[in-house]
């Protein structure tokens, strides 16, 4: 099937094919037609197959006819990269339409968001967050709108954006059209999926085969080696571009700190850092300034470069489905990739349930010469953090006299001073050092002994 079956606009044609799209992917095969036909649907596919361009060339199709000037597809995404790289879909594919995107998340100035929204705009792609700031400020107005997209909507569900989407539905017209479009799906989240869909047509693509192209290993070790071993895998392994995914956005950063310091050009993305130092952080991964990014599940939607060699789960996800999401990261567009995960006794459970879904064990490997010996120390403190400085605390003057009689007013001096002021926590900014990385061995030398197993 080509683009022309679909029948879209002239100017949403002519976009098509400046953005040299050809053949359309089979979730955009699958999903355009009820789309277009106005029903609600659930399309779920891995990340890479193309499920932005699968609504949004049917909403700039739907736009492209109808008044204008007011908002009338709005797009909500877990994270602020992939709500940029959701706009940019929209501004490439439909550059040859009149209609207008622009993003609305938090981490930058509102008063340029308010100014744009008062210009006027027809799609708008946002985090919860930020729109319910414009929603309860009065500064969007939603009650026109026709298409409501939630974009990674596991994610959403799953990191706690439900009560927000609740929220936001609140403020939006009963009659519209809403689509789901996730990578993952699990069935808890799923039952709670349909609660905002209106008998949907549901298109799935890939969800639970991992690329062909992607070849997995298991490493075993010890919770307080595995920095340690991550840095032996990335000294015995020829590497391009590496995306480690942590647990927490504290041990992103942490680990960004210690491949800094090992010499690496690391750095982290997660959900401290401000809009500015996040972009530069991915810019830099993508232009090669970073060889390696560390990152959460959730900082890393919107992730979009197709030259990462290896994905590196330093802490094992929390669902077969997360561990598909992620390798799904590399072995893009016909080329191979690695996904390398590190795994403690405790992670047993959950490498069963990945094997029961790729139905194929996988590989256990270790690294030569790699002491997996060492002790754990009587305190783990690799990923502590830094110790808090207790506020001085402050004698009041008249210390031991506040409770005779004369004693001055509850909100005098000496009795506000006789309350200590909290220890604020530390925000520490995580420095982007771009230092030499060690020489690399041979690619196959990553795997060069099997610690039994498959």
């Amino acid at each position: 099937m080509e683009f022309q079956k679909f029948n879209f606009h002239p100017q949403v044609m002519e976009g098509i094919a400046a953005a040299g799209y050809t053949k359309p992917t089979p979730i955009q095969t699958q999903a355009i037609p009820p789309v277009t036909e106005g029903r609600d649907v659930m399309g779920l596919a891995q990340t890479g197959t193309g499920k932005t361009a699968a609504f949004a060339l049917p909403i700039l199709h739907r736009l492209s006819q109808g008044g204008r000037g007011h908002v009338r597809a709005l797009v909500i995404a877990p994270t602020r990269e992939l709500a940029e790289q959701i706009h940019e879909s929209f501004n490439d594919l439909g550059r040859k339409t009149p209609l207008r995107s622009l993003t609305v998340y938090g981490g930058v100035g509102v008063n340029p968001q308010i100014q744009k929204l008062k210009r006027g705009a027809e799609i708008v792609v946002a985090c919860p967050g930020r729109l319910l700031d414009h929603l309860k400020q009065g500064t969007i107005d939603l009650s026109r709108l026709d298409v409501l997209v939630l974009d990674e909507a596991d994610q959403m569900f799953d990191m706690g954006f439900f009560p927000d989407i609740r929220r936001i539905l609140q403020h939006l017209p009963k009659k519209r059209q809403t689509l789901l479009f996730s990578a993952t799906m699990p069935n808890e989240i799923r039952k709670l999926a349909h609660d905002i869909l209106s008998d949907p047509v549901t298109v799935q693509v890939d969800t639970v085969a991992p690329a062909t192209t992607v070849s997995h290993a298991l490493y075993p070790v010890k919770q307080h080696l595995k920095t340690d071993l991550l840095l032996a895998l990335l000294q015995h392994t020829d590497t391009e571009s590496v995306l480690v995914f942590t647990r927490t956005k504290h041990r992103a950063k942490r680990l960004g700190e210690k491949l800094e310091k090992a010499g690496y050009k690391a750095a982290s993305l997660q959900g401290n850092l401000s809009q500015n130092r996040r972009q530069a952080a991915l810019d830099g991964f993508r232009d090669g300034t970073y060889q390696v990014l560390v990152a959460t599940d959730i900082a890393a939607r919107g992730i979009d470069v197709s030259q990462i060699s290896h994905v590196v789960n330093y802490d094992i996800p929390d669902t077969p489905e997360a561990y598909i999401h992620r390798i799904g990261r590399t072995g893009r567009a016909a080329r191979t990739g690695d996904a390398f995960t590190l795994v403690t006794a405790e992670d047993t459970a959950m490498v069963r349930a990945i094997e029961q879904v790729l139905k194929s064990p996988l590989e256990r490997c270790t690294v030569e010469d790699f002491d997996y010996a060492v002790p754990a120390p009587k305190k783990d403190g690799e990923f502590a953090r830094p110790p808090r400085q207790p506020a001085p605390r402050r004698k009041p003057s008249g210390a031991g006299k506040s409770s005779a009689r004369g004693a001055g007013p509850v909100g005098s001096a000496a009795a506000k001073s006789q309350v200590p002021s909290p220890a604020r926590p530390s925000t520490g900014q995580e420095a982007h050092a771009a230092g030499a990385a060690p020489r690399k061995r041979s690619r196959g030398a990553r795997r060069q002994t099997r610690a039994g197993g498959n």
